[in-house]
């Protein structure tokens, strides 16, 4: 009986030490380290929260040189709820016809606007239609306009711009000045002139001597 045991015992102890080196041995050829950077890039795409958004031209430049035909092209996709025509009926949306100046959320042959848009204040200035026609919801929140908003400044301006031919004509805006190029190379160079010149009278004393 005894034998049995110890046989027993000593066929045990060799499955577990098979079973400790072979778990040893595949960690080896199974080991797996967490990478630095998680993931793999892809090109042309750029990681979220770097770099920014990228800068363009402003609205005033945009406005300045405006496409007033594409802006009619771009009124298309509100011709199903506006009317732009001078005593043009109201619709589900009110007739757009002189808007631009006006003051917002009011007149337009009674249509009922909504509190958040009759509360809003002010004028629909250039300024005011770019951030309206960008998102209705953030202008005006709680606004019943469900148009989710134009994203290319480009039709923006191009828009307002032929509005303001509907009956407003105000003078457009002058393009936005250009950043002067090469402002801090010049100024670098004014300085390093001027330490050239303050040197010169020193050297030429110094040679003097």
């Amino acid at each position: 009986m005894g034998d049995r045991f110890n046989t027993a015992a000593g066929w045990a102890l060799f499955a577990g030490i098979i079973a400790l080196g072979g778990a040893i041995v595949s960690s080896k050829f199974f080991h797996e380290e967490r990478p630095e950077k998680m993931g793999y890039a892809i090109e042309g795409v750029e990681a979220e929260g770097e770099g920014g958004a990228a800068s363009g031209p402003g609205l005033n430049t945009l406005l300045a040189s405006a496409d007033v035909a594409a802006g009619e092209k771009v009124f298309a996709k509100c011709a199903a709820c506006h009317t732009v025509n001078q005593g043009g009926a109201n619709g589900i949306g009110p007739n757009l016809y002189a808007t631009v100046g006006e003051p917002i959320g009011q007149g337009k042959g009674g249509f009922a606007f909504s509190d958040a848009l009759k509360s809003k204040g002010g004028n629909w200035t250039f300024e005011n239609l770019d951030h309206w026609l960008t998102s209705p919801r953030e202008f005006a929140p709680g606004t019943k306009m469900t148009f989710a908003g134009l994203g290319n400044p480009a039709d923006r301006a191009n828009l307002i711009a032929w509005l303001n031919t509907q009956g407003s004509n105000l003078p457009l805006p002058a393009a936005d000045a250009a950043p002067a190029a090469g402002g801090d190379n010049a100024a670098a160079e004014g300085g390093n002139a001027a330490a050239n010149a303050a040197e010169a009278p020193s050297a030429n004393a110094a040679a003097s001597e």
